[in-house]
């Protein structure tokens, strides 16, 4: 079987963001409870970012590094999203037009709450795998944004999204993969898979989210649990404890992975506490440092994880990286892969430390003033134009660095242009 997985990875976190400690208080909310959520930071959408500017500005570093033949051997794309931007246009059209590819190319999009990422990731690998166009590789983005709106004279308190504003983020992965997985070697046919129907979250409503949080939590901890009993079933001699020198967990918070490694380890390995503290600094701990800064990015977020992971991990060698992806409603699998000792130097290319640092920090009075003007790009907007980049101070954070900015939809045709 030839090898397959990932070949490049980068992560878009945004232009601008917000401290989660400082919106506490703001919100006048229990700082310390804050403490457990494991977040320091949240990616905020400004109205000139939108879901197709996400997966472009993260993908664009990966087609720059392509040569014209590369380029043209990318024969599948796959947007992977929640925050769609029409009930049957594929954002994956728009993506496709910003990053001049090759029009002989299949493009479509997956929709599977948070598990869409890995599900776009596992079906352009059995693309791959199944050799009918040897060669070919296929480009795979999860983008997706929270864009929370707040009607006029009305507050965030008692809000749908109240409860989920201080950890949903903004962002976009994108992968380039292929036959070449220098990054991320996934072990082929390693995976456990489990899913049923939950109504733990949702987007009944285009632009809003529901749900039960004690739910959602409950599910995750069954699907962890299950799907890494199933993976088990189909790979011999592993063990959750010392298979795996990484392992990374879809984040929608911190809190909620240390909460279900320490209910693995606990079932899986009878460790006792310190044991399991130490174990979570040091195989889980890596893979939160992005997400900690970003929030939770749905269909994104556990590639994050893996980014952070092989920028931030002990590499010397391969490494094998246990993953667990789980997408509300629900979905989750358990699968893993292998990291090179190359890896670490190829993902420092992208710096995506450098560029989280470079983001603009909003005050909470611009923050409180960004969901008032919302509903300006909600869904379903017919016509609008963005005369600027909707607070002073963004573009200067980001002045060389060349960025895609939704200018106008006009007739519902979205409309973007190059800024740096």
């Amino acid at each position: 079987m030839i090898p397959v997985g990932i070949e490049a990875l980068n992560i878009y976190g945004g232009a601008a963001f917000i401290n989660v400690r400082k919106l506490a208080g703001h919100r006048q909310l229990d700082v310390e409870r804050f403490e457990n959520l494991l977040m320091d930071e949240k990616t905020v959408a400004l109205p000139c970012e939108d879901p197709v500017s996400f997966a472009v500005n993260a993908a664009k570093p990966i087609i720059d590094n392509l040569s014209q033949e590369e380029k043209d051997r990318i024969e599948l794309l796959i947007t992977c999203s929640e925050s769609g931007i029409d009930f049957g246009k594929s954002m994956s059209t728009y993506v496709h037009d910003c990053l001049g590819l090759n029009r002989n190319c299949r493009l479509f999009e997956i929709k599977q709450a948070c598990y869409a990422g890995t599900a776009g990731l596992q079906m352009s690998a059995t693309f791959i795998l199944s050799q009918l166009s040897p060669g070919a590789k296929a480009l795979v983005i999860a983008s997706d944004i929270s864009r929370f709106i707040l009607e006029k004279g009305k507050t965030a308190q008692g809000q749908d999204w109240s409860y989920a504003e201080p950890s949903s983020g903004a962002g976009a992965a994108a992968m380039l993969v292929g036959e070449n997985p220098i990054v991320f070697q996934l072990d082929a046919g390693a995976s456990g898979y489990y899913g049923y129907e939950v109504m733990d979250t949702c987007r009944p409503i285009p632009d809003g989210d529901c749900g039960d949080a004690d739910l959602s939590l409950m599910s995750y901890l069954d699907c962890c649990e299950q799907s890494f009993r199933e993976y088990k079933s189909r790979v011999d001699y592993v063990d959750y404890k010392n298979s795996f020198q990484f392992l990374i967990f879809h984040t929608p918070f911190g809190g909620m992975v240390k909460g279900a490694h320490r209910n693995m380890m606990r079932k899986m390995a009878k460790a006792a506490p310190g044991e399991i503290g130490a174990d979570f600094e040091k195989r889980v701990v890596p893979g939160l440092n992005y997400c900690r800064r970003v929030g939770n990015i749905m269909g994104g977020t556990i590639f994050m994880a893996l980014a952070s992971t092989i920028d931030q991990g002990n590499m010397d060698g391969a490494r094998r990286i246990g993953c667990f992806s789980y997408g509300s409603g629900c979905c989750s699998e358990f699968y893993s892969g292998v990291v090179s000792d190359q890896s670490q130097a190829l993902q420092g290319q992208y710096e995506i430390q450098a560029r989280l640092d470079n983001r603009y920090e909003l005050s909470m009075e611009e923050y409180d003033a960004l969901l008032h003007h919302s509903s300006a790009v909600k869904f379903g907007t017919r016509n609008v134009k963005i005369d600027d980049r909707s607070v002073s101070g963004v573009t200067h954070a980001w002045k060389g660095i060349p960025l895609l900015f939704l200018k106008e939809i006009k007739e519902f045709h979205r409309q973007y242009e190059w800024v740096s």
